[in-house]
């Protein structure tokens, strides 16, 4: 992969990692009851930037885990923070447990991608 295309890939996968700590950040919020219509609206949008970058991540480099399934799961099992704010304090812990292993997975992928980078 030519440098400038592994810079570019290196940023897009730093840029998609503070996506998911936004992610979690609105779980947080949800689980506090304390969120506007405004954060509702952010929170989708975090959602839509997760799949759709995906997606371009995907195309640029092979990635075997997390799958596409598992993050279409978690991002599926929170619909909106309304509906995260009514679970139960067991199913938000899973939520972020599946959560966390995506993000450490994430991270994986970005440590690996500076590896080549530096190589």
């Amino acid at each position: 992969m030519a440098v400038r295309k592994l810079d570019q890939l290196v940023d897009q996968v730093e840029n998609y990692v503070e996506c998911w700590k936004q992610f979690n950040q609105f779980v947080n919020l949800a689980r506090g009851k304390k969120f506007s219509p405004e954060d509702e609206n952010q929170f989708l949008e975090t959602k839509s930037v997760l799949i759709q970058e995906l997606e371009l991540i995907l195309a640029a480099v092979e990635v075997t885990s997390p799958t596409r399934e598992e993050i279409h799961a978690v991002v599926g099992e929170a619909p909106s923070l309304r509906y995260l704010s009514e679970l139960n304090e067991g199913t938000l812990r899973n939520l972020e447990t599946q959560w966390h292993k995506i993000y450490i997975s994430w991270h994986a992928i970005l440590g690996q991608l500076k590896v080549r980078q530096r190589g």
